[in-house]
């Protein structure tokens, strides 16, 4: 069971490890999605990481790198298999089509062998919550092996309702300088004991703001690092974990190195906050 702390004092680690799940499945912090390099899942697993997420239906061709690098770390030796948890996300709402291809990407991976998790991809109210029915099912059933699911959700309050209601194991959410609202109407409501680990996604989303944000910089301010953007994202303890997508071994390294130096003060916070609010201004409501 998870209790949410009033304020985190350090930031999570590659070699941490939180239970997900009715099996008891232990996963690091940090979530591997899509890399350009097959390498980075490697340098990944040999840092800590045992948690990774690939798609099986939308982006599938920008998981590439994903799975030929699972592949690689799977043929070093067949243990490796037991000691990491992979995740299957699907984005399509006919439960017959997220069936099959699960065992579609188990045969293009040599050494996958099986799902861990399975997760629905952008479930929305009311009529994706039907999704979620499928997929307790399909955990019932242990199809594909799986014995956790989850899903990603675009709107908080659709993520709330089934954080609150304990029905899926693991929700991935959006929270970033460009969309802080996971600060009043999310964290606040959470469970103080709960059995749904939480991820945020799109940590790096306001990157895309930079070059407007750059004209709201103070004389001599710069923009935060990359690197800042993964660590306002754990500062909250409302977030368990973060998927994320290095997409080179050294990206990766800078992110490993960056939690080291712990959470961002509340002035960097604000502050990462404010030149991302600047960039939006004057566009259609973006921080949601």
């Amino acid at each position: 069971m998870i209790g949410l702390a009033a304020w985190r004092n350090r930031l999570p680690v590659a070699t941490d490890r939180l239970a997900l799940g009715p099996a008891g499945l232990q996963v690091s912090p940090l979530c591997l999605g899509l890399v350009q390099d097959p390498a980075t899942v490697l340098e990944a697993y040999d840092a800590g990481i045992n948690f990774f997420f690939v798609s099986l239906d939308m982006h599938w061709p920008l998981y590439e790198g994903t799975r030929r690098g699972l592949a690689m770390l799977l043929s070093r030796h067949p243990s490796i298999r037991d000691q990491i948890v992979v995740g299957f996300v699907s984005y399509l709402d006919q439960p017959l089509f997220r069936v099959f291809p699960a065992i579609e990407l188990i045969m293009s991976v040599e050494g996958l062998a099986r799902a861990d998790l399975l997760i629905g991809g952008g479930v929305s109210s009311p009529h994706g919550f039907g999704r979620l029915q499928t997929l307790a099912m399909l955990r019932s059933m242990g199809h594909a092996g799986a014995t956790a699911i989850g899903a990603t959700f675009h709107q908080r309050l659709d993520a709330l309702r089934t954080i609150q209601a304990g029905v899926l194991d693991i929700a991935f959410c959006r929270y970033n300088s460009a969309h802080p609202g996971a600060r009043v109407d999310l964290f606040p409501y959470l469970p103080a004991v709960r059995r749904t680990l939480i991820y945020g996604f799109n940590s790096t989303t306001p990157l895309a703001l930079a070059p407007v944000a750059q004209l709201w910089l103070r004389p001599g301010q710069s923009l935060p690092p990359v690197t800042d953007h993964y660590r306002f994202a754990l500062t909250r303890p409302g977030l368990d974990g973060l998927l994320c997508a290095p997409q080179t071994p050294g990206e990766l390294r800078e992110l490993l190195d960056a939690l080291g130096k712990g959470p961002l003060r509340p002035d960097e916070e604000e502050s990462m906050i404010a030149l991302s609010a600047a960039a939006t201004a004057g566009f259609p409501p973006y921080r949601y």
